[in-house]
């Protein structure tokens, strides 16, 4: 199985992302042996990867990580690079290779402290692999002072330095950066290409499957999630039954609390899962003895993870926010679908009774006043106001219609 193998339905992106690392084994081979370079290569030092939600661009940048870095043997017999196996492909795709270093905010912004050591690294020569590979997977977070780091690093690479940029769109990176980027644009798969994923990869039940891809309208991850995780789709059925609980005042305000209180838990239970492991880490690695004091002069260090483990479950907060209105936005507009007589396949099948008595009570104007109500709370929550506050003001919305 290739790395090539999870990009799903992305077949004319996997092709151009192969045939890069063809050429760039070959420039590394000859550069080794001292041979004369490529004249002409599809490869190129700094990548831009752009594509909605679960179209699967960090994965595709993945994977053209670990081609880079593989080391099969097969390729010296013509094989593509991207094995899947190999010792390179393989601490790539888990991120534990030495020269494949990933970025991913913390909190809302890629801080320049969080790029310098990473800016620093990419001017180096590669430790043990073929390249060294800065894989940054929120582009579109990088602040004014970290996207100026980025730019005099990808204006003057190292000659086996390679960029890999992640982002939602081309627009959501700085033009002298994507200026200076090959950009591949992903589309999203198709909900049969995802469904055919889940029972191959998973060995998720067909129905299961294809109930899934559906409801996240070909979102890769969420599809994934959805298919094996019972508790992801409690929390979507309970989304789903929002609507219902915004007749009155009373109602709206308690589902509102109840959405934020459950992105919270979300963050709680990854901050248990992680902040505890880094912090003993980190500990550990300052020389601390198990459960004694920390050196002299460490406090600091210490101070400083804390700080972004607090970023980062605030972000987590929101995140799980923005996927529970991501589900509310699908449901109206399925709702809207049944007022218009649309064609459109409907994501939300399984609430089929739900949508019909909601679109015969209401009128497709004010459907379109809730998806807007629902944008302007993600709106809301990426200017950093109160989640409390914005999603109170969202369901007060739905109440009104």
């Amino acid at each position: 199985m290739t790395v090539w193998d999870d990009l799903v339905g992305q077949e004319r992106v996997s092709e151009q992302l192969a045939a890069a690392a063809r050429d760039a084994d070959a420039f590394v081979t000859a550069a080794a042996a001292d041979g004369p370079l490529p004249e002409a290569s599809s490869m190129t030092h700094a990548w831009l990867f752009t594509g909605p939600p679960g179209a699967g661009v960090t994965q595709t940048a993945r994977a053209f990580a670990a081609a880079l870095q593989c080391v099969s043997p097969d390729r010296a017999l013509g094989g593509v690079p991207g094995c899947g196996f190999c010792d390179g492909c393989h601490t790539a795709l888990v991120g534990t290779h030495a020269d494949v270093s990933t970025v991913t905010a913390v909190g809302a912004q890629i801080l320049v402290d969080d790029m310098r050591d990473t800016v620093r690294k990419s001017f180096t020569s590669p430790a043990t692999g073929r390249w060294q590979i800065i894989l940054v997977e929120d582009a579109e977070r990088l602040n004014e002072k970290s996207a100026n780091a980025v730019l005099k690093a990808v204006e003057e690479p190292a000659p086996r330095t390679v960029w890999l940029l992640c982002a939602p769109s081309v627009e959501d990176v700085l033009p002298t950066i994507r200026s200076r980027c090959r950009h591949l644009n992903l589309r999203t798969p198709s909900v049969d290409a995802v469904a055919d994923m889940l029972v191959r990869r998973e060995g998720v039940e067909p129905e299961v499957a294809a109930a899934a891809a559906r409801a996240t309208q070909g979102h890769v991850d969420r599809a994934r999630r959805l298919a094996t995780d019972p508790a992801a789709r409690e929390r979507r059925a309970a989304v789903l039954k929002l609507p219902l609980r915004v007749g009155d005042v009373g109602g709206a305000l308690k589902a509102a609390q109840e959405l934020v209180d459950a992105a919270a838990e979300d963050a709680k239970q990854l901050a248990e899962e992680m902040d505890g492991k880094e912090t003993e880490e980190l500990k550990a690695a300052l020389g601390a003895a198990q459960g004694g004091r920390l050196p002299r002069g460490t406090a600091g260090v210490v101070k400083e993870l804390e700080d972004r483990q607090k970023r980062r479950r605030t972000r987590t907060q929101r995140d799980s926010l923005d996927l529970a209105l991501t589900d509310l936005t699908a449901f109206y507009r399925d709702v809207l679908a049944v007022q218009l007589g649309s064609r459109v396949a409907i994501a939300n099948a399984d609430a089929g009774d739900v949508l019909e008595r909601l679109a015969r009570d209401g009128s497709p104007e004010a459907t379109l006043r809730r998806i807007e109500a629902i944008a302007a709370c993600r709106d809301a929550l990426d200017r950093n106001v109160a989640p409390l506050l914005a999603v109170e003001a969202m369901t007060m919305a739905l109440r009104s219609g």
